[in-house]
């Protein structure tokens, strides 16, 4: 049975490690940590998707997994060793991280409006994947979290400093 695993919290310096490539996405242990991340991602409210470098794992790998949005739109999708390699346009949508106080906290953050990902599917099959807005947006944000960055990077200077003012108040309370 997978595993409910923790998620780390803002400021965790675990949050700005790089993920580790997987090099056997059918290798049990690897089909395990995607079991774990989806089982997380399902009991985890209002939760749209993952990156296991917010995951409490040892040695986390570079692997993604997004609620509902496989490339064929029946089951969640997983991604493994994504990369974008296309980007295009740009949008400028309010965004959140299950990792900084997600209830509190949310911030516009520009993205490029449509994207494709390459990536391995959980089969380790190859798949290039294409989305625009919300889910591009998503991909994105997670993407970002497996080469060690969080979106709150993204801002400017100024509004961090106004969101770890009201990160202090929410943990001084």
């Amino acid at each position: 049975m997978p595993n409910l695993v923790a998620i780390l919290v803002y400021p965790d310096p675990r949050l700005y490690k790089k993920a580790e490539l997987v090099e056997d996405a059918t290798a049990l242990d690897v089909q395990a940590v995607i079991d774990d991340m989806f089982y997380t991602l399902e009991n985890t409210p209002n939760c749209a998707g993952l990156a296991a470098t917010q995951l409490d794992f040892a040695n986390p790998k570079a692997i993604t997994v997004l609620m509902d949005y496989s490339h064929d739109g029946t089951q969640p999708l997983c991604l493994i060793n994504p990369v974008i390699i296309e980007a295009e346009g740009e949008q400028n949508e309010e965004e959140g991280c299950m990792s900084v106080f997600p209830r509190q906290i949310h911030e516009h953050v520009k993205r490029a409006a449509r994207i494709t990902v390459r990536a391995l599917d959980r089969h380790g099959k190859t798949i290039e994947y294409k989305a625009e807005g919300y889910i591009a947006k998503l991909i994105q944000h997670e993407v970002d979290h497996l080469n060690g960055k969080i979106y709150l990077q993204r801002l400017s200077l100024l509004k961090r400093a106004r969101i770890n003012q009201k990160i202090k108040k929410i943990t001084d309370i």
